[in-house]
């Protein structure tokens, strides 16, 4: 009967100090503070007692993202607002999406330093039913560098709309056929929930994740959040939609 009393108590104590952190806690910081304040304690028990909280114990903790601990009765409900944007669509701003385009270019290759030049273009400029990138861009070796590597293509899908998360991270996928990288931009306004999904499928994937100001084209605050991963796509691809953008992309 000791051992479910340990168990309990250790609970408690989480409990406690999370009643006290209104944000939260993580799971190393949650575990660190338990051991202070009862240093006697194994820590493999504390482990087994706190690893999966939110499930032992759903009718008070959760977790807003992975690995943060969270006191049900500090979850904030989604403003309306907020929930309207999820449904129809467009950040209050009304900003259009292409706004960004060429804000992005010039992060891309100034900021990011991902590419040596890039350019908007969105619309149907590719003609083909998997899509055109919002933003396309080149990596090519400098003069100066001693040792030259290929060309390489990177594009990025821009939202500006909360409910089209999900579509452009398809779209970003599908420009892996034929890009070297690929980068899905999207609103820092995203919910945290949605954020944690989409950039474990980015992580996933190889897909780069940038969160920007949706709601303000002169600052947008552009921010790294995941580096794309370079791999070797379909030269055949590469060659045809190249084509349609090679006199604005390697003059």
């Amino acid at each position: 009967m000791k051992r479910p009393k340990i168990h309990e108590r250790i609970r408690s104590i989480a409990i406690e100090l999370l009643d006290e952190q209104p944000q939260g806690l993580r799971y190393s910081e949650l575990l660190r503070r338990i051991k202070q304040t009862e240093p006697e304690l194994n820590p493999n028990t504390v482990n087994n007692c706190i690893w999966n909280l939110e499930v032992l114990q759903p009718q008070d903790v959760y977790k807003p993202v992975k690995g943060l601990f969270r006191l049900v009765k500090f979850k904030e409900p989604t403003p309306p607002e907020l929930t309207r944007e999820l449904q129809v669509g467009p950040l209050q701003s009304k900003l259009r999406e292409d706004v960004f385009y060429p804000l992005f270019a010039s992060w891309l290759k100034n900021d990011l330093e991902e590419v040596t030049h890039a350019i908007a273009l969105g619309g149907n400029v590719f003609r083909d039913r998997w899509g055109t990138p919002d933003v396309i861009g080149k990596s090519e070796s400098k003069r100066s560098d001693v040792i030259k590597g290929p060309t390489s293509i990177v594009s990025a899908e821009i939202k500006v709309d909360l409910a089209g998360l999900v579509t452009g991270f398809g779209q970003a996928c599908a420009y892996k056929l034929f890009s070297h990288k690929s980068y899905l931009v999207i609103p820092s306004q995203t919910p945290d929930e949605e954020m944690a999904r989409i950039d474990s499928l980015c992580q996933m994937v190889g897909i780069g994740l940038v969160t920007f100001n949706a709601k303000n084209s002169t600052l947008p605050e552009f921010r790294l959040i995941v580096r794309a991963t370079k791999h070797e796509p379909d030269l055949f691809y590469t060659n045809r939609y190249v084509t349609h953008v090679e006199k604005e992309l390697f003059s």
